[in-house]
């Protein structure tokens, strides 16, 4: 079954047990026909390919997006606009399957970061040694072995290939191979990729996956490691209870991976030129003292204070919508007023630009609606982020 992100309804003979899975699950919207046996369908915002139901009630559900897949595999990863290999330029032929470009350009990518070996790191571990090994957990030893010299219950840094960056690497291969329609030489590629991440421990379905922090040392990981966090996340949701769904499939809801794209692109390029750093999805900063309501705007730009220490510069949300709403403006309003600014940007994936003057006291805040088109060709898009960029820094400082 084929649709298209917010692309209508279209009517589908289905049976009801089919019928009442996919109305259970939150891709499509499900309303009756006027045709027993069939109903009518609409596509959300989420895209990718997924098994929903089980048994006879099973549906292969495949979600286009708006975007062709190479601008979208482009939002993803935030990669180069072909992907190389061996410094020869890949297939430019467009493709219309999400999935196996996914699984592509992954592998690719993946690829090019293990060249180099798999990188290392230290993990904590706690362990019964029959010798001094690190620091002896002192507490433990008396809990479980009270009177006995050894063997002595230690702590110490492990230097190991089981790290969160190829935990992360390995999981998202494992993924893949479970998505129906990655076939042939990809799944050869991922199996390859598996096997040279052995000794790795994969994330446990169902469960948050590994955290990790950006560094020069995990640098060639960055791009493998961004479609990595894309694809684990795609392959699950959470009910509105707080529990854990896993998916038959991998789904991207578009506008994370707009957010995603634009606070990663545009962070990059602010720092890029006016230097200071960025924050993504930044929790630091409350509504109200002394931390109540907490906000959670898509890009923080920061630089350096006068006095020491480092002061806001910019804020950004990004808006995965078709035509603007006024409660993004209330939102960005609040945003610039609890973070002294200006100036707030809003960044649409469509519509028309404009700026809306809004009177404070002692002034005005102006929030900006900006339009970033995501049907550009990367190198393009990549030019309007600069672009955009540079309409960010020349409002006044604060």
């Amino acid at each position: 079954m084929g649709l298209r992100e917010t692309g209508g309804w279209s009517e589908w003979e289905l049976t009801p047990a089919q019928i009442m899975a996919l109305d259970e699950c939150r891709y499509v919207q499900v309303r009756p026909s006027r045709r027993a046996g069939w109903c009518r369908l609409e596509a959300l915002d989420w895209v990718g390919a997924a098994r929903i139901g089980r048994g006879e009630a099973q549906v292969r559900l495949s979600v286009l997006p708006k975007v062709d897949v190479d601008r979208l595999l482009h939002l993803l990863g935030y990669t180069d606009e072909k992907y190389l290999e061996d410094g020869g330029p890949a297939d430019a032929t467009p493709r219309s399957d999400l999935l196996p470009a996914v699984a592509r350009a992954y592998t690719r990518a993946a690829q090019r970061a293990l060249r180099q070996g798999v990188l290392l790191g230290y993990r904590e571990t706690d362990a019964a040694e029959p010798v001094l090994r690190g620091r002896l957990r002192a507490g433990a030893q008396m809990t479980r072995r009270p009177g006995l010299p050894l063997p002595l219950e230690v702590t110490y840094d492990e230097h190991t290939v089981d790290i969160p960056e190829n935990q992360l690497l390995l999981g998202a291969a494992l993924r893949l191979l479970r998505v129906p329609g990655v076939e042939g030489r990809r799944r050869t590629a991922l199996h390859a990729l598996a096997a040279h991440l052995d000794g790795v421990a994969p994330p446990v379905p169902g469960t948050p996956p590994p955290t990790w922090r950006r560094n020069r040392l995990n640098a060639r990981y960055h791009r493998p490691l961004a479609l990595a966090e894309l694809i684990l996340g795609g392959a699950s949701y959470e009910l509105e209870d707080g529990r854990a769904v896993t998916l038959d499939g991998v789904m991207f809801q578009m506008w994370r991976v707009y957010e995603a794209f634009l606070s990663r692109a545009l962070g990059e390029a602010l720092t890029r030129r006016a230097g200071g750093t960025y924050r993504q999805q930044d929790r630091s900063h409350f509504l109200a003292p002394p931390r109540k309501y907490v906000l959670n705007p898509d890009l923080v730009h920061y630089l350096p204070a006068p006095t020491g220490g480092r002061r806001v510069a910019a804020v950004v949300d990004a808006k995965y919508k078709h035509g603007f709403h006024r409660d993004d403006l209330y939102q960005m309003l609040a945003y610039c007023v609890r973070l002294g600014l200006s100036d707030g940007h809003l960044v649409y994936a469509a519509g028309r630009p404009d700026k809306v003057h809004v009177p404070v006291a002692g002034g005005e805040v102006r929030l900006h609606r900006h339009v970033l088109d995501l049907n550009q060709p990367p190198h393009r898009l990549n030019q309007h982020i600069d672009a955009l960029a540079e309409t960010v820094l020349a409002c006044p400082a604060p």
